[in-house]
């Protein structure tokens, strides 16, 4: 089963290479239900996977000067923070109802990459830094970190965009800096209650990275934008397992038919006027092409 962990986590690393993030959301199923781990050790590990495979992407980015190095270790700072005292706050909540909440943030995150990214017109560089909203959401968003072991990219780079006023581009290569930072903050808190078969987690670790790249050279053959969708409808599939293995399996199978239903309804919506998604869904993903 080591192998195939190994295997998988260059599709994971493929993915996140392929859409600049989302694919750090398979690492803690993989880890728990195919490797084998504990829920907490699945985290923690998850943790390492994430903070390195971010580390290697903001270095690219920073060499292309996408990163905002002020504002992301403002936000990374206070994410830093958050995320150690999630990581060190985990050891008094049982495995089960971290699993619960991390198929939760699956949901959420799924949710955003069917959204899509809306761009953020450029600041002229008058904006002003919002520095108290930056550091409280920071620390938010490092505490769910730190507690469930997701990297939390589709919370961080639209707070760089919005509160920090940066462009799209640069939001992204910041939030990746930050992610690193913040995902290895909560792994150091996690090491006070959690011992981590090292071997596994940096044999994944490499895989992860390896895939990475692979991603990234296929991401001018591949539409992007059709991708990110399909992803996201995988990984609202991957919650209904959790939720069904966690809670009970009839809680699995309601949300595996929500997830169906949804599925058909943002199907139709690609193709006729009416959308009753059109609300949930961003407009530039779902084009009525009716009329």
């Amino acid at each position: 089963m080591i192998i195939v962990t190994v295997a998988l986590a260059v599709f994971v690393g493929v993915a996140l290479g392929l859409l600049g993030g989302g694919g750090s959301i398979l690492t803690v199923p993989l880890l728990a239900y195919v490797a084998g781990m504990d829920a907490k050790q699945a985290i923690a590990t998850s943790l390492l996977v994430v903070g390195v495979t971010s580390a290697v992407g903001a270095v690219s980015h920073a060499k292309a000067g996408r990163v905002q190095w002020r504002t992301g270790l403002i936000f990374g700072g206070a994410g830093m923070a958050g995320a150690y005292l999630g990581g060190v706050l985990a050891r008094f909540i049982p495995g089960t109802i971290l699993l619960i909440g991390f198929a939760l943030m699956m949901i959420a995150t799924a949710i955003a990459m069917l959204r899509g990214r809306k761009n953020v017109v450029p600041t002229d560089g008058t904006h002003r830094l919002h520095f108290g909203k930056i550091v409280a959401e920071g620390l938010v968003v490092g505490l769910v970190t730190g507690l469930v072991g997701a990297g939390g990219g589709f919370l961080v780079v639209p707070a760089l965009a919005l509160l920090g006023g940066l462009p799209m581009p640069i939001a992204v290569g910041t939030s990746l800096v930050v992610i690193a930072m913040k995902s290895f903050a909560g792994l150091s808190g996690y090491l006070l209650s959690v011992h981590i078969n090292w071997t596994v987690a940096l044999a994944v670790t490499a895989a992860a990275v390896i895939g990475a790249f692979i991603g990234a050279r296929l991401t001018a053959m591949i539409d992007p934008d059709a991708l990110r969708k399909a992803f996201g409808w995988f990984v609202l599939v991957m919650s209904s397992v959790i939720l069904a293995q966690e809670i009970h399996l009839a809680v699995g199978v309601a949300a595996a038919t929500l997830t169906v239903i949804a599925g058909g309804m943002y199907f139709a919506c690609s193709r006729h006027g009416f959308c009753p998604l059109r609300r949930l869904i961003s407009g530039h993903d779902v084009r009525a092409t009716a009329g």
